[in-house]
């Protein structure tokens, strides 16, 4: 199976869950890479999903096109005036030449085929346009709330129910080859808030946890469900969950 396949297999199904359940970026983030280019006049999301992350780009640029193999992902994708949409993948599209000011792949960039999709950065980035990519590893709660979410993710998925792509998030983007001049970034953090039942919603996004569902014919959340609703108390309290954003940015040129 091509990695285009695993990708399309794993977001297409119940698309409005990522963009209900997934967290957010930061506005620094992008008022920080809108600093590192000369021009704004044209932005690329590659692996855009839902959209999120180009609608954060259009405040800061002229016109932002965002692609995705995805068709199912890009149906439920954020409207904006100055966002065009394109279901492509990100190794072959209609961009023109050198055209790229800032290009930006959020939690996607293990899913390409890298040497395809760098050859594509370099042909449409302007000469001193900026690539940038990043994702996100396991997030924390709190003591209590992560050593149940551990155990999901180490020992009931652990090697057997990732796709291969994953361990580039858990090395956290240090291993994923990334051919360019590299800047050095300042941290930044994800955030978002859930009751009890959005963080199950989240939890059920997990890919693994979609292939787990696949090959078993049951929910793996099923079996640190118990234990994870008396970690969290009252259902409706709501717990901040905390990612570190691994990001990588490079001049194209």
């Amino acid at each position: 199976m091509s990695n285009d396949d695993q990708y399309i297999k794993h977001f297409a199904d119940q698309p409005n869950n990522y963009l209900r359940f997934r967290p957010s970026y930061p506005k620094q983030l992008f008022e920080y890479l809108s600093t590192l280019v000369n021009k704004h006049e044209l932005a690329w999301d590659a692996g855009t999903g839902n959209g999120q992350v180009a609608v954060d780009l259009s405040h800061y640029f002229h016109e932002v096109i965002a692609t995705d193999i995805s068709q199912e992902q890009l149906n439920v994708a954020i409207s904006a005036k100055n966002i065009h949409y394109i279901c492509c993948p990100s190794e072959h599209t209609t961009l023109k030449n050198n055209s790229v000011d800032l290009i930006t792949i959020s939690q996607a960039l293990h899913w390409f085929n890298l040497d395809k999709f760098y050859q594509e950065v370099k042909r449409v980035g302007k000469p001193e346009g900026i690539i940038s990519a990043w994702c996100y590893s396991l997030g924390t709660v709190n003591v209590n709330i992560d050593s149940v979410i551990k155990k999901l993710y180490f020992d009931i998925l652990g090697t057997k129910f990732w796709p291969k792509e994953r361990f580039y998030i858990d090395e956290k983007y240090q291993t994923i080859p990334f051919p360019f001049k590299q800047i050095k970034v300042p941290q930044f953090e994800v955030q978002k808030n859930f009751n009890f039942e959005e963080f199950i919603g989240y939890l059920n996004t997990w890919s693994a946890v979609k292939e787990y569902q696949k090959r078993h014919l049951t929910n793996p959340i099923d079996l640190i469900f118990r234990d994870l609703a008396l970690a969290w108390g009252n259902p409706q309290i709501t717990n901040k969950m905390c990612w570190p954003l691994h990001l990588l940015v490079g001049y194209i040129s």
